[in-house]
């Protein structure tokens, strides 16, 4: 289950530590366990409050799946984010045997800031992370939420045996997958520009969701299909170490020091006024001196900005086609 960095590692650089060969995008890593998460870390508005375990179905049920999505923070702001095209996505489901309905979806247990920028705590080095996201399920779609500013439409339909099957997926998804990566990176914005590191949030959840129903049997209706990705532009990363060989005992106390400060102006803000101080400080770290510091796999790695810098994209990605034949649904 274990797919970490160490298994690509190649010469030795200075410091003792192990460069990572050149293996674009990274690799997510996946653990063999879900870890406690710290009570120091708090969300303002509660993770799956009504989630409950993804129900067993009968093998002749028909299953109608939906394609959920969303502006970000809708509940709150509205269509404000939609207008950006920073959207959230899910996937809603249908029992055609007892008319119930059901939405799966994966999001930040601590919310989108956490798990984008570390704390910085007194008298702890090392930055402090709350970066865990996970999967939710629970009944009933809020037709009103996914319709009003955003998507609810049909998009397959499976079987029960098909849909047990990936509710077992989604376990070991879960369990394993657990750390939120915000940041997609890559060297341009052309199409076939080299990424480095790939995002691993919501909707990339869905997209795996839905692969894993195509290889099942599952046959996808043809309607465009768009996500929401937040784009980093670097020349190639240069990796740093982990936690231990940068804040330990025998780290590197300068560079420690430049993560720290680079992470600061990220902090949330108390005044207006220190709002603009610290976005004064982003624009020149990251675009005047082309900055950025990435925590990835539990591994922080320096990112040699370029133009663009940052983009928000809202691009198609097709519907997928499975490995296997449908089961006739």
């Amino acid at each position: 289950l274990l797919l970490p960095l160490l298994a690509a590692w190649g010469p030795r650089v200075s410091g003792g530590l192990r460069a990572p060969r050149r293996r674009w995008p990274v690799p997510y890593r996946r653990f063999d366990y879900r870890p406690k998460t710290d009570p120091y870390c708090q969300a303002r508005y509660t993770f799956c409050p009504t989630g409950s375990a993804i129900p067993v179905m009968k093998e002749e049920d028909i299953i109608e799946v939906y394609r959920l999505q969303a502006p970000v923070w809708e509940f709150k702001y509205g269509d404000l984010l939609g207008h950006l095209k920073i959207m959230h996505d899910a996937v809603g489901f249908r029992s055609s045997l007892t008319g119930k309905n059901y939405t799966m979806e994966w999001y930040e247990l601590f919310q989108l800031g956490n798990c984008t920028f570390p704390h910085l705590r007194p008298g702890i080095d090392a930055p402090f992370w709350c970066n865990q996201g996970a999967a939710c399920f629970y009944e009933g779609i809020d037709d009103a939420h996914w319709k009003e500013n955003g998507t609810l439409v049909l998009v397959t339909t499976i079987s029960g045996t098909m849909f047990n099957e990936m509710a077992q997926w989604v376990k070991y998804d879960n369990e394993t997958g657990i750390y939120y990566e915000t940041w997609t990176v890559q060297a341009s914005p052309d199409k076939q520009a080299t990424v480095w590191f790939d995002s691993y949030e919501c909707s990339k959840f869905i997209l795996r969701t839905y692969q894993k129903l195509a290889d099942l049997g599952a046959v996808f209706k043809k309607i465009q299909t768009n996500y929401t990705s937040i784009i980093l532009f670097s020349g190639e990363p240069v990796y740093l170490g982990n936690e231990t060989s940068i804040f330990g005992p025998l780290g590197n106390k300068t560079l420690a020091a430049a993560i720290r400060d680079f992470y600061n102006p990220f902090k949330p803000h108390q005044t207006v006024r220190e709002f603009f101080v610290d976005l004064v400080r982003i624009i020149d770290r990251v675009i005047l001196n082309h900055q950025f510091y990435l925590f990835y796999n539990l591994e922080y790695w320096f990112l040699p900005m370029k133009f663009p810098y940052l983009k928000i994209i809202y691009e198609e990605v097709p519907l997928p086609v499975g490995s296997k034949e449908s089961f006739g649904v």
